[in-house]
């Protein structure tokens, strides 16, 4: 399927240099009319129609042919390029109205004076519809995040007997560093405590026993 086929026409009408309106207007809509009335399709204003309201755009095949006001200056532009004038020799007449194809990618301005009115493809529906994909795939993504979570912990959290067998084996571990500290320090073998029957009687070291008084004073 065409991708012009199922685009809309988006307008945005300039004074001068400032934006001063703009339009979308969908693909469902087989001819686009104008006329200086803000209850038209296209509300255009300042611009000379020869009748109210005026077949400004029609779908085709391929997209929209768009219809000249007689007063305008047509100028074209594709792809971003700059504009340049569009011949006469690429105006279709049609039923007395002179038209110009407008292939995807391509920008019509009509300009009346100070008033310019750029002409393309519309695709915000396209882009619409793109947001609403991403966005969905983030919140799915997000949610399956969510809840991957807490069973992730229940199936794949640590075992208890796993966790029991890695605190002994840190519990030897820190063991056989110890012993090795103590040993590289030489305080690895315990001091051989001293028997009851090796320990020497306290002998007093003669002289006699003089009771002193508890007030006596030395001076």
């Amino acid at each position: 399927m065409n991708r012009q086929a199922n685009a809309g026409l988006f307008c945005e009408l300039y004074w001068g240099e400032s934006l001063a309106e703009a339009w979308s207007i969908g693909s469902e809509h087989p001819q686009v009319l104008a006329a200086p009335d803000e209850k038209a399709m296209l509300p255009l204003y300042g611009f000379t129609l020869p009748e109210e309201p005026f077949l400004f755009a029609e779908r085709t095949e391929h997209g929209y042919r768009v219809f000249v006001p007689p007063r305008v200056k047509l100028e074209r532009s594709t792809k971003g390029d700059a504009f340049h004038a569009v011949p006469e020799s690429q105006f279709v007449q049609h039923q007395g109205r002179a038209s110009v194809e407008l292939p995807e990618g391509t920008t019509l301005r009509l300009t009346e004076g100070e008033l310019h009115l750029l002409v393309s493809h519309s695709v915000a529906k396209d882009r619409e519809k793109v947001s609403r994909l991403k966005a969905f795939v983030r919140v799915a993504a997000v949610s399956v995040l969510f809840l991957s979570l807490p069973l992730g912990f229940l199936f794949g959290g640590p075992d208890p007997q796993q966790m029991q067998q890695s605190n002994a084996r840190a519990i030897s571990a820190a063991k056989e560093k110890d012993q090795a500290r103590r040993k590289a320090l030489g305080v690895d073998t315990p001091l051989k405590p001293i028997a009851g029957t090796e320990q020497k009687p306290v002998q007093s070291d003669g002289g006699t026993p003089v009771t002193v008084p508890a007030n006596l004073s030395v001076q």
